[in-house]
């Protein structure tokens, strides 16, 4: 962790707006935190929602669990870390939560209106002649 000598306030200050304006993330981890933040994986604040100019958010990475852990990479110190991203990424990163919500909105509507019955049980006339013509 960085220490911040706090015997000039105007270097506080400086510290402070640093933090403020969050950090980009390179590529590769983008792209991991990308993955989590379509599965609903990521817990995302404002970093100062009394300040109107701040656009940085604070960002909670929750690790996959489930089927997900084995076959998702997360860096060890990405799992269960708070990250400041710079507003630029932080929409980004709004934009694709989004995304994977309304998909997976989709596939419960139409989970929710397949029938299973008939996949299962109905067979079209033809296979079933089929099935009774005894091979030779």
């Amino acid at each position: 962790m960085k220490s911040i000598p706090i015997t000039d306030v105007s270097s506080l200050k400086n510290e402070l707006n640093k933090y403020k304006m969050g950090k980009k993330l390179e590529i590769p981890r983008f792209n991991q935190l990308a993955r989590m933040a379509y599965m609903g994986r990521l817990v995302m604040t404002p970093l100062d929602p009394e300040d109107p100019s701040c656009k940085s958010f604070l960002v909670h990475v929750q690790a996959p669990q489930g089927l997900a852990a084995h076959f998702i990479e997360l860096d060890e110190d990405l799992q269960e870390g708070i990250l400041i991203l710079d507003s630029e990424q932080s929409m980004a990163m709004a934009g694709i939560m989004q995304a994977g919500v309304e998909e997976r909105v989709r596939w419960y509507q139409a989970l929710n209106a397949r029938d299973f019955y008939f996949s299962a049980f109905y067979r079209p006339r033809e296979e079933r002649a089929q099935e009774k013509i005894p091979q030779e």
